[in-house]
């Protein structure tokens, strides 16, 4: 402690100099902090205005855009459209597609006449180089029926189908026509216009077997190709043409296969390609591999599965593990499951689509048409089976895993009625449309005018009544229930013209909204005591909301 001291005496402004300069670093200290304390708030301060500034651009921006610049008028979606033709015949084909980019889905159909100058378009047969009258392709506005375009597109056709690559949004689809005499068109189905045309393809007694097939790019120009068979007597034969140019890729191949035959493609889990014909009793596969191997002699992208090689017979290409006690009608590809649904002479019989095996059968042996698809629980697919002979038939529901019987109904239905539709509700379960007939009696109520088609709902929240929204006597050549917007109610489109192709009338294509045919429509009953009033069941199909299927 005196050692301390003794410095402080000797060294009197050493201590002072340490507090000084203890001093002058907490001053400094003081000072930065101040500093940096001042260059935060100058920061805060700008980032305040930055953010006011960014706001207010927002604000203006959408000032701009909601009260300066004008929105596009959009057309007002009528409840209710037709469109005529006279002198005309038409064909079973409509297809919906939004053609003009207004978000709403438009209607393509088929009709033959001479073509007329009075709906705007001045293309005539001639033009395309045939002789009057010709088969024209239309396309209508499903917003107000206005005619969109209209051109000749063959001579006569056999049959259309319109086909486009799987999985995209908006897929450039073509329509393929098997024009009279022969002939392979493919039209655009956004314009009308002919991409290509192919004569005198198939030889002379050939006959163009329905479906088409599209395949995956084999050609490398980043398009869809086509796959399709013809029948010549008796033998079946393969081509493969370009979905580009039309051109015949590799040569003809002939199939193992005689008599009536149909066919399916269908994709195995390991997502191998193969075309299963059915034909009499027997259950045929071709791998897409192999067949494009024997008209390529080129190496496939293709991949075979496992077990369907081992299945599927080298020589007769038979599938060995299905037997059929009756001859097989229909096949059909089940959605989701991968499943394989048969329509036989004697029953129905949905098989395991990996290994060929019988899930369930149904006793169904006069099945008059392909069955359609619904659901009659939610999330659940059922399967509609029109059975019966001539005009006496059974509707009936059946669900898809288990073959249990949900729901039937006999009615009297017209040789020539349109088949069953189906719509998905916000319920996760489907509206569906039956048809059925009746006979229209005179004044004296003793003599038949005419056969009268009605149109019923069915929903199976109300399994114990129909509603008949509508009636018509007009020979219906097609039929469809479309949701013309997203989040819009359903319409019905009716498309009539003579039962006849060689005597002309009046074709016509109109349009429906369902809704407002809830209105007026009838309530039918099918048991005797009413658990509801008839007013109750119309609201209840009133209230309904429809969901188009992804």
């Amino acid at each position: 402690m005196m050692d301390k001291e003794l410095e402080a005496e000797i060294h009197p402004l050493k201590h002072d100099d340490k507090t000084s300069q203890r001093n002058l670093e907490n001053r400094t200290e003081k000072d930065d902090l101040f500093k940096k304390a001042s260059r935060h708030s100058q920061f805060a301060q700008c980032r305040t205005v930055l953010f006011f500034f960014s706001l207010f651009t927002c604000l203006f921006v959408v000032f701009i855009i909601s009260f300066i610049i004008p929105c596009p008028d959009r057309p007002i979606s009528q409840k209710m459209w037709k469109i005529n033709y006279e002198r005309a015949v038409t064909y079973d084909f409509m297809m919906f597609k939004d053609i003009n980019k207004d978000r709403v889905q438009d209607v393509l159909f088929l009709h033959k006449d001479g073509g007329s100058s009075s709906n705007g378009f001045n293309r005539s047969c001639t033009d395309e180089g045939f002789s009057s009258p010709c088969t024209f392709l239309a396309a209508v506005s499903g917003t107000n029926g206005s005619l969109l375009w209209d051109r000749p597109v063959a001579q006569d056709i056999a049959f259309i189908e319109c086909v486009g690559p799987q999985g995209m949004d908006e897929p450039p689809w073509s329509c393929f026509i098997v024009g009279k005499p022969r002939s392979l068109i493919a039209v655009n189905s956004s314009t009308g216009e002919t991409l290509w045309n192919q004569s005198d393809t198939f030889g002379g007694n050939a006959s163009v077997l329905r479906p088409f097939l599209n395949i995956p790019d084999v050609n490398g120009d980043e398009i869809q190709d086509l796959l399709l068979f013809t029948k010549s007597g008796g033998e079946i034969q393969s081509y493969i043409f370009s979905g580009n140019t039309g051109d015949q890729i590799g040569s003809t191949h002939s199939l193992n296969l005689e008599g009536e035959v149909g066919y399916i493609m269908h994709v195995t889990k390991i997502g191998a390609y193969y075309v299963i014909f059915h034909s009499a009793s027997s259950l045929y596969g071709y791998s897409l591999k192999e067949l494009y191997e024997e008209m390529t002699g080129k190496r496939s992208i293709f991949e075979e599965d496992p077990y369907m090689k081992k299945i599927i017979d080298n020589v007769t290409h038979r599938m060995p593990p299905f037997h059929s006690s009756g001859a097989i009608r229909y096949l059909m590809n089940i959605p989701a499951k991968n499943d394989i649904f048969l329509v036989k002479s004697d029953a129905c019989e949905m098989l395991d689509g990996q290994k060929l095996t019988t899930k369930w059968t149904f006793n169904a042996s006069e099945v008059v048409r392909k069955p359609v698809l619904g659901y009659y629980k939610p999330d659940a697919l059922a399967i509609v089976l029109e059975n019966g002979t001539d005009v006496q038939r059974k509707i009936s529901i059946v669900d898809i895993a288990s073959g249990v019987l949900l729901w039937s109904l006999p009615l009297s239905l017209m040789p020539r009625s349109p088949k069953t539709a189906t719509m998905q509700t916000a319920d996760r379960r489907s509206v569906f449309f039956f048809w059925g007939s009746s006979k229209v009696t005179g004044p004296n109520q003793t003599e038949t005018v005419d056969f009268q088609q009605n149109v019923y709902m069915f929903h199976p929240t109300l399994p114990d009544s129909l509603l008949e929204i509508a009636n018509f006597t007009q020979n219906i050549v097609a039929f469809d229930v479309v949701i013309f917007e997203e989040n819009h109610h359903a319409s019905y489109v009716l498309l009539t013209g003579p039962t006849n192709q060689d005597q002309p009338g009046q074709v016509s294509l109109s349009k429906q909204k369902v809704k407002e045919n809830i209105l007026n429509s009838k309530v039918i009953w099918l048991i005797k005591a009413k658990p509801d009033s008839d007013q109750t069941i119309k609201d209840r199909f009133y209230e309904l909301r429809y969901r188009r299927e992804k």
